[in-house]
């Protein structure tokens, strides 16, 4: 595990200093020359509030299959077929990072980390999908896309099934466009009813360094 300095850009974040727990370093900063390099390189950054800025690399790594596509129950299909919620892309950036963030489980999107992804997404690294009824934001996500690679961040509801939808059409948006990897960092109980897998952080990286090769492909 490496440490860095707050101040500095820590311009080389290699998977191979992460510990057991996929800790590859602390310190650094939310710049997005830092980022986009973390991202590059397989490095994400996920920590609380009044922590120092923690790096991961997991080892297995959670993934979408693209080409498998999500689990979609039928009742979710319906909803999605039935017009039920209007979905739009980077609409509403600003409000669905923070509604993410205001979920008991979304500690770690804290204030800089919201400003940090709100400069990405100025520079069209980071995007939103939004799901609405009736006018209302009903639920979303975000996530962070380097030529054919995307990192689905976080995602929020409002309403039932409206996080869903909007997962849906990202996905359809990214197989469309010619995406190659999605990545969800961990395997959680909703991402793997989702669909997601795991692979090795090998594997992973290998998959990652051929996507965000491909600079033929745009969100």
């Amino acid at each position: 595990m490496k440490s860095w300095d707050r101040s500095a850009d820590v311009p080389w974040i290699p998977p191979a200093f992460a510990d057991e727990n996929g800790l590859v370093g602390v310190g650094g900063t939310l710049d997005p020359s830092c980022l986009l390099r973390a991202y590059t390189e397989g490095v994400f950054p996920w920590f609380s509030e009044g922590d120092p800025i923690l790096w991961w690399s997991p080892d297995p790594r959670a993934i979408f299959d693209l080409k498998a596509g999500l689990h979609i129950s039928r009742r979710l299909a319906r909803t999605i077929r039935s017009g039920k919620f209007q979905v739009t892309f980077d609409r509403a950036f600003g409000r669905v990072i923070r509604a993410c963030g205001d979920r008991p489980e979304g500690t770690w999107i804290t204030r800089e980390m919201v400003l940090a992804y709100e400069e990405l997404h100025r520079l069209r690294f980071a995007h939103s999908v939004e799901a609405w009824q009736d006018g209302q934001l009903a639920g979303g996500v975000y996530g962070v896309a380097i030529n054919a690679f995307f990192a689905a961040e976080s995602m929020f509801y409002r309403r039932t099934d409206a996080s869903k939808v909007a997962l849906a059409a990202l996905f359809d948006r990214l197989r469309t466009r010619g995406f190659e990897l999605v990545d969800t960092q961990m395997r959680t109980e909703h991402t793997e009813r989702m669909g997601a897998i795991e692979v090795s952080r090998d594997r992973y990286l290998e998959l990652l360094k051929r996507a965000v090769s491909n600079d033929r492909v745009r969100f």
